[in-house]
């Protein structure tokens, strides 16, 4: 599709359909909205009013609501007058899920309804259906008798709308026809859409939210080109990584979601779902969003897509295998300390490394770095026998570098000449933009020791990587790559969403075996600025990198190191503390390596989640917690006091439970 031949090297928004919601407008090149949803009680006004404040202070543009039912979707007119009285304008969404008639009462209030296509008329029992096409159709319409009401709605009161797909609450009638795929998440919106568009009904935003950044993306991309085909135009798009969870790992799966499709020009207004007061996921949205503020489009050769490459789908680039880089191994971490002139043993606990003298022995973590980057640096003890050390290839003539894993590191244009390389792996440096990058990838296609490591110091970096990536599609080159990329910003948010973004897309696409992450003004980041922004310590930085590699393979699951949390962001639906509940299972569970534990505040996606989770934790009443293994209910109802320790004995009754060290 032409699109995808475009955007996949070169950034560009894409053209959307206008659409105002009150005093803002989103779409048609109109500047990336950021926006949030309160987690108090709907039927607490004061306490929404004072959060919702917080919220647009903070810098939202949209603020949404939870109505549950009539009760609170009546009550939003309150909440409104009270804004309004103070002063606040800002456009309020209502989030509706199951009840059609509390989404009827809100749309005559507020400026914008979303709604779910997976449970504003169907409801989710996980029953196979198997449905002849005379059955589906009438499926579909009982849904235009049902959503129609509130189509007429929207329109005579000039309401917007979001369609809102979850990956975790798609209808048993979509998972019977289409599966638990991106394009049923496309659908099942399409469905909708087409009811709407019937009525001359157009302003409308468009969401397919998942847990899984991989899905989402696939998503999402899919839904562009579904609607220029069917209606040759695109509505405006709403993106999120819906229970992205907190802290690093919260932003880090967010920013490589929401990251990719912004970098490929898809997206008009964002939400980062944290596991947070929903105050502190703007400036998070802010980070993202500036990226593209004032970013002209750029300018790289337009490539034939390769015929082994699909936009649509996880295919993991075919590579042959040097060491332990490539083919099927895991990607592999290189932590970069070539800044530091004076490397101890101390300094590679950052990195997952800890010496202990007495028994003259190293202890290794999970994530541990499998390579460390000293440039011209000389180390003056013995490394773990599992670490690989680089250096520049200037260095490796001296003796201390002839040991077995020192590895070297070069500039492609002068290894193509070089005389000397070593008999195991030569790590060889290409920049995407630079004019002899086709020449070197000819010149190393068949020398079985050479690692490429890919780089681009443009400021449409991930796309000029990207096509470099299609180059060596096209010539059939094997070599593994790894991909390396240094961070200019200050803050811990924004070295996070530019590291998960830039290369955080290039592993959802396939591409990449490894990882390289720098850190260019370390000397200024132990500053506090008056934003308020956290920054880190020095002596932090090195675990920072190194961890936020971890995580960026963690969130595009090409590398899994520690346990997965898929946690929703709490609203004014949510039964119990879920921030509390969040930090309890973590402090108990963080040990499992690769175990998937969801955490869901209500009903409305949790059991849908709990499909691409191990182990689910979710609200099920006032105090009381349903626990699912995989979408399984196991145990009803058990008072929240003990559900933690009951969620523990379950991962044990599984065989996944072992003793943390």
């Amino acid at each position: 599709m032409q699109f995808f031949s475009n955007n996949l090297f070169n950034y560009q928004r894409i053209a959307t359909r206008e659409v105002k919601i009150g005093n803002l407008i989103i779409g048609n090149g109109h500047p990336i909205r950021v926006q949030t949803m309160t987690t108090t009680d709907t039927m607490d006004t004061a306490a929404t009013v004072e959060q919702t404040i917080r919220c647009i202070e903070a810098g939202a543009e949209l603020v949404r609501i939870t109505a549950p039912s009539k009760k609170e979707a009546e009550n939003l007119q309150i909440i409104k007058d009270e804004l309004h009285k103070r002063g606040y304008t800002t456009p309020l969404v209502a989030d509706i899920h199951f009840t059609p008639n509390a989404a009827e009462i809100a749309a005559r209030i507020v400026e914008k309804v979303r709604v779910n296509p997976g449970n504003y008329v169907d409801k989710k029992k996980f029953e196979q259906i198997d449905y002849t096409d005379q059955e589906y159709n009438e499926e579909i319409e009982r849904i235009r008798d049902r959503f129609t009401p509130l189509v007429l709605i929207c329109k005579e009161h000039g309401t917007a709308m979001r369609i809102g797909t979850n990956h975790g609450s798609l209808s048993d009638r979509i998972m019977s026809r289409y599966g638990d795929t991106a394009i049923g998440m496309v659908e099942s919106a399409l469905e909708f859409l087409r009811i709407a568009r019937s009525h001359d009904y157009h302003q409308i935003i468009l969401s397919m939210k998942s847990s899984n950044p991989q899905v989402m993306v696939q998503a999402y991309r899919l839904l562009i080109e579904k609607m220029l085909e069917e209606f040759g135009e695109c509505y405006p798009l709403h993106l999120g990584v819906t229970e992205a969870g907190d802290g690093e790992d919260g932003r880090i799966k967010s920013a490589i979601g929401i990251g990719t499709l912004l970098e490929d020009g898809i997206g008009d207004t964002i939400r980062v779902s944290l596991t947070e007061d929903p105050e502190f996921e703007i400036p998070v949205c802010k980070d993202i969003v500036a990226r593209y503020t004032n970013v002209p489009s750029t300018k790289n050769p337009i490539l034939a897509q390769p015929k082994n490459f699909s936009p649509f789908q996880y295919t993991r680039r075919k590579t042959f295998s040097v060491k332990n880089i490539g083919h099927q191994h895991v990607p592999v971490v290189i932590a970069d300390m070539s800044a530091v002139e004076n490397i101890t043993p101390t300094h590679l606990q950052s990195i997952g490394y800890t010496y202990n003298a007495d028994s003259d022995k190293w202890s290794i973590a999970d994530a541990a770095a499998d390579y460390l980057f000293i440039g011209d640096a000389v180390l003056n003890f013995a490394v773990p026998g599992t670490l690989g050390i680089i250096t520049y290839a200037s260095q490796m003539g001296k003796a201390l570098f002839s040991a077995e894993n020192y590895f070297p590191i070069y500039e492609a244009k002068d290894y193509v000449n070089a005389t000397a390389k070593n008999a195991q792996v030569n790590f060889v440096m290409i920049d995407a933009n630079d004019a002899q990058a086709k020449y070197y990838l000819q010149q190393l296609q068949a020398d079985a020791t050479a690692v490429l490591c890919f780089s681009s110091m443009q400021s449409n970096a991930m796309q000029s990587v990207r096509a470099l990536f299609f180059e060596a599609l096209d010539l059939q080159i094997q070599n593994p790559v790894v991909l390396i990329t240094d961070s200019h910003k200050n803050s811990t948010d924004e070295h996070l969403i530019h590291f998960a973004t830039e290369i955080g897309a290039l592993f959802l696409d396939g591409f990449g075996d490894g990882i390289c992450l720098g850190i260019s003004n370390k000397e200024a980041i132990d500053n506090t600025p008056a934003s308020g922004r956290t920054y880190l310590p020095v002596k932090d930085v090195y675990q920072f990198m190194n961890n936020t590699a971890f995580g960026i393979l963690q969130a595009t699951r090409t590398r899994i190191s520690k346990t997965e949390y898929i946690s929703c962001p709490s609203c004014g639906r949510t039964l119990f503390d879920l921030q509390e509940t969040t930090a309890k299972i973590r402090a108990v569970t963080n040990h499992l390596k690769g175990v998937k534990i969801a955490i869901m505040g209500c009903i409305v996606n949790g059991p849908g989640e709990m499909a691409d989770a191990d182990f689910g934790y979710v609200g099920s009443g006032v105090g009381k917690i349903t626990l699912y293994k995989n979408k399984d209910v196991v145990k009803r109802n058990i008072d929240s006091e003990i559900a933690v320790d009951e969620l523990i004995q379950l991962i044990k009754e599984n065989d996944a439970w072992v003793e943390a060290e």
